[in-house]
């Protein structure tokens, strides 16, 4: 929703003062200006990245025009889960969540947070590493050392589509360029024409390098910039985990493992002490 209003703004702004100047709208309305800039922009896009990089890109884009999944209450249902899960490690055994974690969408401990099971990377996440405190004779460090480098190999990925955005911003003021030297070029071999003519063909010539300068800095590069941010916002969820669960495997109590993973979230989105704790004690009167 901020990205369309922000692209009419953008517009809005752009081509009113513009209008406002006394300038003729008509005069900017380039097809083939666009069609140049934007033809050898995607054309670049395609030789300069892997059919995996594409993809990645093509996938991440609708995500700009959803608002954040990572809310409040998001992470109040993930530390409520934490909470449940590690209670019964706590009361049961490690070997008594072994069904939860084989079958998340069976589980009735998982299936009490849908927010978090639609998550399928971060309920992989949870799972794996319970998997290894289930089966596996590993300590603290080398869980965490696993667990650092996959949140790297995450971040890595996430990356990818956000890089492909901000390569294609930066190339787009030359492709403008370009179309506008074409246009210089066409009005080079009309220069017999009369003035009034000429002057038409450079102001069409120019357009070109104002829709390439237009495009990335007010259209394409601000993508980059959301999706970076998105980033970051999904690996503070990886995070969370990581400092709970690790805080567990010292020997803190599960209420105390899961205050750990709050004081690691960002201060806008991080409950108080009080509201996570009357929303795990909802959860679990459910």
């Amino acid at each position: 929703m901020f990205v369309i209003i922000g692209y009419i703004v953008i517009v809005a702004s752009v081509l009113g003062g513009f209008a406002l100047a006394g300038g003729h709208l008509a005069a900017l309305m380039q097809p083939l200006e666009v069609l140049m800039i934007g033809g050898a922009a995607i054309g670049a896009f395609f030789v300069g990245n892997t059919p995996k990089a594409v993809k990645a890109t093509v996938k991440a884009l609708p995500s700009v025009l959803k608002g954040s999944a990572y809310t409040r209450d998001m992470y109040m249902e993930l530390m409520s889960l934490m909470f449940d899960v590690l209670s019964k490690v706590r009361k049961e055994g490690l070997m008594s969540i072994e069904g939860d974690i084989e079958s998340p969408e069976q589980s009735p401990v998982f299936s009490k947070y849908p927010a978090v099971l639609k998550d399928h990377h971060i309920v992989e996440f949870i799972t794996d590493y319970l998997r290894l405190m289930v089966s596996g004779n590993m300590d603290a460090f080398q869980i965490e050392n696993l667990m650092d480098n996959e949140i790297e190999t995450h971040h890595h990925e996430g990356h990818v589509p956000a890089a492909c955005i901000n390569k294609l911003a930066d190339g787009l003021p030359a492709f403008g360029i370009v179309a506008a030297v074409m246009g210089v070029v066409h009005t080079m071999e009309s220069v017999g024409a009369p003035p009034a003519e000429l002057g038409m063909l450079i102001a069409h010539a120019l357009v070109g390098t104002f829709l390439g300068i237009l495009l990335a800095y007010g259209f394409v590069a601000p993508l980059g910039s959301l999706l970076e941010q998105k980033l970051e916002e999904s690996s503070k969820m990886f995070q969370t985990v990581k400092v709970t669960l690790l805080a567990s495997l010292n020997g803190y109590a599960p209420a105390l493992a899961v205050e750990f993973g709050r004081k690691v979230l960002y201060s806008t989105e991080r409950p108080t002490f009080s509201e996570l704790e009357d929303h795990i004690k909802k959860a679990k009167s459910k």
